[in-house]
């Protein structure tokens, strides 16, 4: 049986949050991706992906992130990501997230990074 993932939307101040839980793999990216496509193409360019319930991540889960960033941040967007585990974070750590995404602790600081216009990172 294939490991579980959640996707829950709701949105907040004009930024449209995924809470992402169980795993995120190649099983399940596509639900992801999905997703993500639907808010882009639905004209929402802020999105907090909030990953406190997120139990593992794989390099498809990965691709995820990466495929859109550079469209959402083209279009004044961006996707900020919030409440990561320490196990997911050190995947991301690894692959040089932190360089890429603006990673903060909990949604309403990522809700705030928003509010206060706070520079995105570069791809």
């Amino acid at each position: 049986m294939a490991n579980a993932f959640n996707l829950t939307r709701t949105e907040q101040d004009g930024a449209v949050i995924l809470a992402l839980s169980g795993y995120l793999d190649a099983h399940t990216a596509p639900q992801f991706e999905r997703a993500i496509e639907v808010e882009f193409s639905g004209g929402h360019t802020k999105m907090i992906a909030d990953c406190a319930g997120l139990d593992y991540i794989s390099s498809a889960g990965l691709g995820v992130f990466m495929s859109f960033i550079e469209d959402i941040r083209a279009a004044g967007g961006d996707i900020k990501l919030c409440a990561i585990v320490p196990q997911v974070y050190q995947v991301f750590d690894v692959l040089g997230f932190p360089e890429i995404f603006d990673i903060v602790d909990a949604q309403a600081a990522a809700l705030e990074r928003f509010r206060s216009g706070a520079a995105t990172k570069e791809v």
